[in-house]
């Protein structure tokens, strides 16, 4: 596997392409806000599949795409772009319990020296989460992690396969969807070259759903590097976005914008993230 792609992208050439695709995607969602619900059942099964997608151990089978656009802090004018393919499939593994199985595939476009660019796959992770098949008041979920070292984009690498172990809890009232995943990541085998993948993440989410498969949301992913200097562990994000599940092409969708500040970094981290999901969704 080739280790490092270099792009002679420059910052322009970037630049311009991130504006298209902005403005694309903002089209879209100016299509879809102004798209009607037909009656009340359907606002309320949209509103339903909404309240479905924020749970990440749901018995539903989704293909989350996420852009991601960082910049500031120690990138300056410079943009890092990730997208994160992350397919999410359930699996009955008995009458009592699921198996719900999330890979995050990472691509990544990192600016480099001189204007150049890095670009490729990161390290891919598998999540899989024992949860019950009914939920009760509070839905749980608990399983192993693991992560391979599949990157090819040099500031990407880490060289090290890694396991670990994660969980969800989430609490649904009303029109309220509120819960936390967390994953720690110990590394089992190195390639013995810096980095190492150590990490600890979580992900606190507060979904809020006023109607129509609308919603309001904030969904940091907090960060830990445990092989980083003590006062350069730390990613904590600081945001908020919005939502909507409706159908389009006959097909059911989600598609969101949020904007975070990165309120805790390293000192090489970036200081803004814009992130824009598309997510197809496969009901039963």
């Amino acid at each position: 596997m080739q280790r490092i792609i270099r792009k002679s992208l420059t910052l322009a050439t970037h630049e311009k392409t991130s504006a298209r695709t902005f403005g694309v995607l903002a089209a879209i969602l100016t299509i879809l806000s102004v798209a009607s619900i037909a009656s009340a059942s359907e606002e309320e099964s949209a509103t339903e599949l909404a309240k479905k997608t924020q749970n990440p151990v749901a018995d539903l089978v989704t293909v989350p795409f996420q852009f991601n656009w960082n910049s500031g802090g120690g990138l300056g004018d410079r943009t890092y772009f990730l997208l994160n393919v992350q397919p999410v499939l359930p699996i009955k593994v008995s009458p009592k319990w699921n198996l719900i199985s999330r890979t995050i595939v990472p691509l990544a476009n990192y600016p480099g020296p001189a204007g150049t660019r890095f670009g490729g796959f990161g390290d891919i992770q598998e999540q899989l989460y024992f949860t019950p098949a009914k939920a009760g008041g509070l839905i749980w979920g608990l399983g192993p992690m693991f992560s391979f070292p599949t990157a090819t984009s040099a500031p990407l690498e880490t060289g090290t396969w890694a396991m670990g172990v994660g969980g969800v809890v989430i609490k649904m009232t009303g029109p309220w969807v509120i819960g936390a995943l967390a994953q720690q990541y110990w590394p089992v085998a190195d390639d013995g070259g810096d980095p190492e993948t150590n990490l600890f993440v979580t992900q606190p989410f507060i979904n809020y759903n006023f109607g129509k498969g609308w919603a309001l949301a904030t969904a940091p992913i907090i960060t830990a590097n445990w092989d980083g200097p003590d006062d350069e562990q730390w990613t904590v994000p600081v945001g908020i976005g919005i939502s909507r599940t409706t159908v389009f092409n006959k097909r059911p969708i989600t598609l969101g914008m949020q904007y975070y500040h990165n309120a805790e970094r390293p000192s090489g981290g970036p200081e803004n993230q814009v992130r824009i999901v598309f997510n197809l969704l496969y009901p039963d």
